[in-house]
């Protein structure tokens, strides 16, 4: 029986979808503004967002300052969002937001403008303009709902992108180490990017990382240094060994690490009775 009916039920929903289709273009081309707001909704929340976006672009600029404008802006910027076009939604919520700062919808608008931000965030080894911008809009909302229901995730995703800019942070500073084994400066100047990175990141995942690379740069540092400056630096390297088992006892580095504290002893040696600190 059902498979009896399986042709009339295609050519019913075909019938179905072609006035369906047939409505939306005769709408999209009329100038009844009521009209295409009452279709640009009904597609709304029927989850027809592409086509819905068109007619809300269409009327949005002749609903402001109109009592249906809030209702209209809403639905304009989050059919952006469902669309994933997240560099308008993100724009349109930033509107909405300054249009209708009292609106029941302000909370839900700052949280989806600043995910939208979040959506454009790039791969940590690309410029990071946009994940500053999502932190910032992340942070706002953040400070502002704090007993919000998108709270968690909105800290979840500012977590996430911290941890972003921190991976691209550190691994700036390990190419620097890397290219410094060839060129002294450059080394100095990676030991300057650790250095930074460890006082401003004191929570950073990354951390222990930065700590053992350290190590590993001041001591090539001072093993290729002048007479004049190695002993200073050696005990530079020496500090950096024990900071790293200061703060991280049972760090995954420790062998690389004894190695390094073995070498920066052995060129201690010459200067004085140094120990370590295991």
């Amino acid at each position: 029986m059902f498979l009896k009916m399986r042709p009339i039920l295609i050519v019913c929903l075909t019938a179905v979808l072609l006035v369906s289709c047939s409505e939306y273009q005769k709408v999209l081309k009329e100038t009844d503004v009521k009209a295409k707001y009452d279709m640009a909704e009904k597609l709304y929340n029927e989850g027809d967002y592409k086509r819905a976006v068109r007619l809300f672009e269409q009327i949005a600029p002749k609903y402001v300052g109109k009592p249906q404008g809030e209702r209209v802006m809403f639905f304009f910027a989050d059919s952006y969002f469902k669309n994933d076009d997240y560099y308008l939604s993100g724009y349109q919520f930033e509107r909405f937001i300054k249009s209708y700062p009292r609106s029941d919808k302000i909370q839900e608008a700052s949280f989806l403008g600043a995910k939208s931000y979040y959506m454009l965030s790039p791969r940590y080894s690309l410029d990071q303009t946009e994940t500053d911008k999502a932190l910032l809009k992340l942070q706002t909302f953040i400070n502002n709902y704090s007993e919000s229901e998108y709270f968690e995730e909105a800290n979840n995703m500012a977590k996430e992108l911290t941890a972003k800019k921190e991976k691209k942070q550190i691994e700036i500073a390990k190419q620097f180490n890397k290219l410094g084994k060839f060129n002294l400066p450059v080394l100095i100047s990676a030991i300057t990017a650790f250095d930074n990175f460890i006082t401003d990141n004191p929570g950073s995942v990354y951390r222990e990382e930065a700590l053992y690379y350290r190590i590993e740069a001041t001591t090539e540092l001072a093993i290729n240094s002048t007479e004049d400056k190695k002993k200073e630096r050696l005990e530079d390297a020496l500090d950096s060994y024990n900071n790293l088992l200061r703060y991280f006892p049972e760090t995954e580095f420790k062998k690389e690490a004894d190695k390094l504290a073995e070498t920066i002893q052995k060129g201690l040696s010459a200067y004085s009775d140094t120990t370590l600190s295991k």
